[in-house]
C-alpha cells in the first residue's frame, strides 16, 4: 500500500556529506539521530524566508530552533526528554564572552588549587542506582567535584554553558562504550585500564563550545530573536503554542519507540541521574509509544495495514508499532491546530524496519496530516551519512539474520489550506 510517488524523489543535494554540521551553538552536545543543521536551514530558507515564528514540536537538542534563531525567526519547541531541553536551552541563549570569561578563569583557578594541593575539597557524591556499576570511584569523586563548582555559579546561563561540558563528560568519564547510544558496559579488560582524565576532559569541552559561542554571537549580534523550551507533550495537546500563531514547523520527530528504535531515554540517562533528575531511568516508557497499548483500528488504512502487517508475524511487535503510531496520530492533530493557513510543515522522519517490514512513516505522516487539512507539497529522499545510526539490525531476531535499517531520510514537506 504506497501513495503519492508522483511527488517523492530522491535527490543527493539534500545529503550534505561533507558538510560541518558542529558549526556554532552545534558544537555543544552529542544527541542520538539530530537533524543536521544545514537539512533545517535549508528548509527555513525554502518555505520559511518570511516567518516570523518557529515551532518544532519534538526539538530534542534543538537544530532548528538555533537555524531558526540565527534568521531572526522566533523559535519554540517541546521535549519530554530533561536533558533534550536543557541543550536546546543552552544552545539557544546568548552569552557575554566577557561574563563566560570570568567563570572560566574561576574554575581553570579552582582546578589550579586542587591539583597543588592548595585547595582540600570533599564533595558529595550523589546516590543513584548503579552508580558504581558505570563509574569508577575516583571517577565518581572528581566528577562530584565538578558538579560542586557548578551548582554554585548562580548565574543559570553561566550554569547551563558548563552542564554542556560537564553531561558529555559524565558520559565519557563512564563505563559505556561510547560509541554506543544504549547503555553498554566495557568489556572487564578495557575496564581495568580506563582512567579518565575527568578534569581535562571537561575543560577540553569548554574551550571547544566557547569557540562555538563565539561564532554563534558573531552571526546573532544584530539579532533579537526569542526561544521557548517547553516540557509539554504534544500528544496530549499544545495549549502553549497559541492556535494559527506558526509560520513553519520545521522537526525530526522519533523514529519510533525509544525502547526498539533510538534509546533517547538511555543515552540521557547517566547525565540526568547526575542532575538529580527522579525517574531517569522511566524516560524511554513517556516518550511517544512509550506506553504499550491494546491494537485497535485507527480509521487510516495505512496505518491499520502497516500494523497488521507486523501482526502476522510478531503480535507484540505489532503493539509496540501500534502505539508509537497512535501516539503520532494524537500528536499530528494537535500539531496541525499551531499553523497558520499557508503555513509550510516539514517532517524529516525515517522509515524502519520491523520483522523485516519497512514501515512507510513518510507516507502515514503525509495522509495523517491531510486529514487535518495539511496538503502534501513534495517528499524528498535523502541518504544519512552524518547520523549515528545502527547501518544494520536484526529485525527477525534470527542470529545473524541482518537488513539495512535506516539509511535514508525522507523530507515531507505540506502546507495548511
Amino acid at each position: 500500500m504506497s501513495l503519492g510517488r508522483e511527488l517523492k524523489q530522491r535527490d543527493s543535494s539534500w545529503d550534505f556529506r561533507t558538510a560541518d554540521t558542529k558549526a556554532d551553538t552545534h558544537c555543544y552536545h552529542n544527541y542520538p539521530a539530530m537533524m543536521i543543521p544545514q537539512v533545517a536551514a535549508r528548509l527555513i530558507a525554502q518555505y520559511g524566508s518570511k516567518a516570523k515564528a518557529l515551532f518544532d514540536p519534538y526539538c530534542g537538542s534543538g537544530t532548528s530552533l538555533v537555524e531558526a534563531n540565527l534568521r531572526s525567526i522566533d523559535a519554540h519547541g517541546t521535549d519530554l526528554n530533561p536533558l533534550a531541553r536543557l541543550i536546546a536551552q543552552a544552545k539557544t541563549t546568548r552569552i557575554a564572552l566577557q561574563t563566560l570569561d570570568i567563570y572560566l578563569k574561576e574554575f581553570n583557578d579552582f582546578l589550579f588549587q586542587l591539583g597543588f594541593g592548595l585547595k582540600q575539597f570533599r564533595p558529595a557524591i550523589p546516590r543513584f542506582s548503579n552508580i558504581d556499576f558505570w563509574f569508577k570511584k575516583e571517577t565518581k569523586k572528581k566528577l562530584a567535584i565538578v558538579k560542586a563548582f557548578i551548582d554554585a555559579i548562580e548565574e543559570q546561563n553561566i550554569k547551563r554553558f558548563f552542564l554542556m561540558a560537564f553531561s558529555e563528560t559524565v558520559r565519557e568519564g563512564s563505563l559505556t562504550k561510547n560509541s554506543e547510544f544504549k547503555l553498554y558496559r566495557m568489556p572487564q579488560r578495557q575496564r581495568e585500564v580506563f582512567n579518565p582524565d575527568i578534569f581535562s576532559i571537561m575543560t577540553r569541552k569548554l574551550i571547544r563550545n566557547r569557540e562555538g559561542l563565539k561564532n554563534y554571537l558573531e552571526k546573532t549580534k544584530h539579532i533579537t530573536a526569542t526561544t521557548n523550551v517547553y516540557s509539554f507533550d504534544s500528544s496530549n495537546g499544545i495549549d502553549e503554542i497559541e492556535k494559527d500563531s506558526i509560520d513553519i514547523i520545521v522537526t525530526s520527530p522519533p523514529y519510533g519507540d525509544s525502547r526498539t528504535t533510538v534509546a533517547y531515554g538511555q543515552f540521557s540517562r547517566l547525565t540526568n541521574q547526575w542532575l538529580g533528575i527522579s525517574d531517569a531511568n522511566q524516560i524511554d516508557k513517556r516518550l511517544m509509544g512509550g506506553e504499550l497499548k491494546e491494537i485497535r483500528t485507527t480509521g487510516i488504512d495505512i496505518v491499520d495495514h502497516t500494523v497488521g502487517e507486523v501482526a502476522r508475524l510478531d503480535i507484540k511487535r505489532a503493539k509496540e508499532v501500534y502505539s508509537f503510531y497512535a501516539d503520532y496520530i494524537r500528536s499530528i492533530a494537535h500539531v496541525s491546530t499551531a499553523v497558520k493557513a499557508g503555513g509550510y510543515i516539514c517532517y524529516v522522519v525515517g522509515n524502519r524496519r520491523v520483522k523485516d517490514i519497512v514501515l512507510p512513516t513518510d507516507e502515514i505522516t503525509q495522509v495523517v496530516f491531510g486529514r487535518c487539512g495539511v496538503r502534501h507539497k513534495n517528499t524528498f529522499v535523502r541518504s544519512i551519512p552524518n547520523k549515528r545510526m545502527p547501518g544494520k539490525n536484526s529485525p527477525t531476531n534470527k542470529i545473524g539474520c541482518k537488513s539495512e535499517t535506516m539509511n535514508s531520510e525522507y523530507i515531507v514537506v505540506m502546507r495548511k489550506h
